[in-house]
């Protein structure tokens, strides 16, 4: 899995998802039909279908990841950061983050820990120098910061890195964009920006296709572990088919086209509803005169921190997933 490594450790705040696009277009470009980049930075791959009646079908994983930008530098040195997405402000403090130039800052608090308070506002970036003069010559107002999580291998078939949320519904994409030889349907690989923002690329995007359906490949929370939300997900249980959650209820049709082609292809599955949360299909179901919406999504343990976990498995039957549905045909 050397290229998600490479997806997990690339730079690409909300808003800044430059280095992420510019990487997967080069990965996707002997594969595809054809490739546009839209204005506000969403990379579209089209790979085109030879059926007669096919559709148009839409994938769309975020390139984006949660992060931190400056916004004031004190006298004394501390930079001042707001949280681009939803960062968790207790696995933010005590983070390192890396801004874009390389420089490294560890995330401190201006209070006592315990009087956080889920203020972000009680944060700043300590880089090791003492005065804003010297603050300058290393970072700006304005300048984004990536929580640093390397990619490590931990036992069993599991994975940890930052920046997972969606780097692996990137990953995803690609290997499915590679597994697909005949084509039936027109698919259209969307590598959408600021997710973490508000579904903000996919809502562009799905206005741009028009397509017939769509699927958000995306995470979903881990609920396996205590103080993680109430329900059934649990890594290495197979890929999560999305039932329902905070912004979309998915479309039966695609959801019972989904678990067929896990039962046919003898794909391990397990049913996705969550009760916080939401992906670019709420965007996509949303669009238009309105859209038949999935979503495909891998369980993760600690999703918006630094170290989020994932199993191998449930990433390979997502992939197999993926590959079987987009060259089904829909009667619709």
């Amino acid at each position: 899995m050397e290229l998600f490594k490479e997806l997990t450790q690339l730079h690409g705040v909300s808003g800044y998802e430059r280095e992420v696009r510019e990487f997967i277009k080069g990965k996707a470009a002997p594969y595809a039909d054809e490739i546009t980049e839209d204005a506000i930075g969403n990379l579209i791959v089209l790979k085109k279908g030879s059926a007669p009646d096919k559709k148009k079908i839409m994938l769309a994983a975020h390139m984006d990841e949660i992060g931190v930008q400056v916004i004031k530098i004190e006298e004394n040195g501390m930079i001042m950061i707001k949280s681009l997405g939803c960062s968790w402000i207790y696995t933010a403090y005590q983070s390192r983050v890396q801004f874009r130039n390389g420089t490294i800052g560890v995330i401190a608090s201006r209070v006592r820990p315990e009087q956080i308070d889920n203020k972000f506002v009680n944060l700043y970036v300590d880089i090791g120098v003492s005065s804003k003069e010297e603050v300058l010559k290393y970072v700006d107002v304005g300048d984004v910061g990536v929580y640093m999580g390397p990619y490590a291998e931990l036992a069993g078939e599991f994975i940890t890195a930052k920046a997972i949320d969606d780097r692996v519904g990137c990953y995803m994409l690609l290997e499915t964009l590679k597994n697909l030889k005949e084509v039936k349907n027109d698919i259209y690989f969307v590598f959408t920006v600021q997710e973490e923002e508000g579904c903000r690329g996919s809502k562009v995007t799905a206005e741009r296709i028009q397509p017939d359906l769509g699927v958000a490949v995306d995470v979903t929370p881990g609920m396996d572990r205590p103080g993680d939300l109430e329900g059934s997900n649990t890594p290495g249980n197979g890929t999560a088919i999305k039932i329902s959650d905070t912004s979309v209820i998915c479309d039966e049709y695609l959801v019972e086209k989904m678990i067929d082609c896990c039962k046919r292809e003898q794909i391990k599955y397990q049913k996705d509803v969550i009760y916080v949360g939401g992906t670019d299909a709420s965007s996509i179901n949303l669009s238009h005169y309105g859209v038949k919406a999935a979503g495909i999504s891998v369980v993760t343990r600690y999703t918006h921190g630094p170290n989020a976990i994932v199993n191998k498995d449930d990433i390979r039957a997502s992939i197999a997933l993926l590959t079987g549905f987009v060259n089904e045909s829909f009667e619709f």
